[in-house]
C-alpha cells in the first residue's frame, strides 16, 4: 500500500474531515497461544492447525497459526484503540486476503488508509472505504484488504450550531 497522503493526528474524524489517501498507523498486539485458544473456544473452530504445533508442521507450517478471522478482528480492534478515532455508524463489510500466516507469538499492527469515499443518496451520511495493511513484527504483510464504513458527514453538534 503506497502511503502518500496526510498522516492523521490524534482526534475524532467524521466523513467531511477525511480525504482520500489520509492514513494512520495503529498500535500493535501479540497474538499469543492463549488468544488463539480463546478464539477457538469462542468460535468453535478447533481445527488442529490452530491448536497443535505438530498438526501445523504436518501441514507445512513452522508452528501453529492464528485463525485469519481472529487476526482480522484484532486489526479492527487496533483501529478502535488508536488515538485516531473514525466516527463510524456501522461497518458495511470486509474484503480481505490472508497473505501470510500469523504464528503464535507474532506481533501485528496495521496501516489504515482512506481509499475512497462517497455521500449516499439521502445526503446525510457517507461511505468510506478503508484500506487495511496488516503486518507482522518483521514488516511482512499478513493481511491486506478493505472495510467499508457508514459515517455521519459531521458531528451532531455541528448540526445544532
Amino acid at each position: 500500500m503506497a502511503v502518500t497522503g496526510r498522516k492523521l493526528q490524534e482526534g475524532r474524524y467524521f466523513y467531511n474531515d477525511l480525504e482520500i489517501n489520509d492514513y494512520f498507523e495503529t498500535g500493535s498486539v501479540v497474538v499469543d497461544p492463549q488468544l488463539i485458544r480463546a478464539y477457538a473456544d469462542l468460535s468453535g473452530d478447533n481445527y488442529g492447525l490452530h491448536l497443535s504445533d505438530q498438526t501445523a508442521r504436518s501441514l507445512g507450517f513452522n508452528s501453529l497459526i492464528a485463525h485469519g478471522i481472529l487476526v482480522q478482528g484484532l486489526a479492527d480492534g487496533l483501529k478502535y484503540q488508536s488515538p485516531i478515532q473514525i466516527d463510524a455508524i456501522a461497518s458495511l463489510g470486509w474484503n480481505i486476503r490472508y497473505t501470510k500466516p500469523v504464528y503464535a507469538g507474532d506481533r501485528i499492527s496495521a496501516c489504515v488508509r482512506i481509499d475512497s469515499k462517497r455521500v449516499i443518496r439521502r445526503g446525510d451520511r457517507g461511505i468510506v472505504r478503508l484500506e487495511f495493511k496488516v503486518v507482522n513484527q518483521n514488516g511482512l504483510t499478513v493481511q491486506h484488504g478493505y472495510n467499508k464504513l457508514m459515517m455521519r458527514l459531521h458531528s451532531l453538534s455541528e448540526d445544532r450550531g
